[in-house]
């Protein structure tokens, strides 16, 4: 236990550490997307080709990759339920920040730091989740939105191949599936770089941080942040519930409670909502979940 609070209030002070020196003037924002691409296309994929290298890949696995794209589409449909009295851009917020999983940038690195067993289960499921991210959310919000913004299947598959950690996710799902080995040497090599990568990630969190949020937006945010944990919590109790590995369970219980996705942020932009409301939206979700995942891992991770 004590372990795991350590860990969690060091991975804390590293988002707070960000903060502080952006707002002293010694870092900025623009530094944020330096370090985004950094982690996006150099240490990111080493943790994903590490993890992965000697994976036996079962049925049970696989599973996770379509459990990715379920999940993502019941989110849609009950946050756009949820909003359904709302304008059609409200609509949109609603469901592109309340559904979706930070992966990539969040709940893999904390993982990494906590339960490194569990990187090949968010590995699966994050390659149904990039699907949806890519593109399959934004196909399904036009259609509920009546908002046609002609996405098509052919874009989707080019911004899911143009990502280096999803096209990672693939090579080495494909290698284990035919059992080949990546060599040894190599694998030693990527380590540090993989090692680096939590530090850099609740690093770019605090320089992306934005703490001020418009007065007009305020109740919007707040029932959007809201519906996200409440769906969350519900899910954590319906998988806690379930007969299952008790790894299994903590990854599920974990995944429940992860921040705004970064291409929830985006879209949203996209779709005609105020940066600061969105970037607002993602920050405090950042500072929501970590207390939450970590009250997770002390309440389940023992069973592990």
């Amino acid at each position: 236990m004590g372990t795991i609070i350590t860990r969690a209030v060091g991975l804390f002070l590293i988002i707070l550490l960000a903060y502080f020196l952006k707002q002293i003037g010694f870092l900025n924002k623009a530094d944020g997307s330096s370090l985004s691409i950094v982690i996006m296309n150099v240490t990111l994929p080493a943790v994903v080709i590490i993890n992965l290298a000697n994976l036996d890949i079962k049925g049970n696995l696989l599973l996770f990759v379509l459990l990715g794209l379920l999940w993502s589409f019941l989110q849609i449909f009950l946050s756009y339920f949820a909003a359904k009295k709302k304008t059609p851009t409200d609509q949109q917020f609603f469901i592109y920040c309340a559904s979706g999983f930070n992966i990539g940038n969040f709940t893999l690195p904390f993982v990494q730091g906590f339960l490194p067993l569990g990187v090949p289960l968010l590995s699966m499921f994050d390659i149904g989740n990039s699907i949806m991210l890519a593109g399959g959310t934004k196909v399904v919000s036009d259609r509920l939105t009546g908002q046609n913004t002609g996405v098509h299947f052919k874009s989707i598959l080019r911004q899911l191949f143009s990502s280096i950690p999803f096209t990672c996710y693939v090579v080495m799902l494909g290698l284990r599936l035919i059992s080949i080995d990546l060599p040894v040497s190599f694998l030693t090599v990527l380590e540090p770089v993989a090692d680096a990568n939590v530090f850099l990630s609740m690093f770019m969190i605090g320089l992306y941080l934005e703490l001020r949020l418009p007065k007009p937006d305020r109740n919007t945010v707040l029932q959007l942040l809201t519906l996200r944990y409440a769906m969350g919590l519900l899910f954590v109790l319906f998988f806690y519930l379930l007969p299952i590995a008790s790894l299994t369970k903590i990854i599920l219980c974990l995944l429940c409670v992860t921040p705004v996705p970064l291409f929830g942020v985006v879209n949203s932009v996209i779709a005609g909502i105020k940066e600061e409301s969105v970037g607002f939206a993602s920050s405090v979700s950042f500072l929501v979940s970590l207390p939450l995942m970590t009250l997770l891992l002390l309440l389940l991770g023992s069973s592990v």
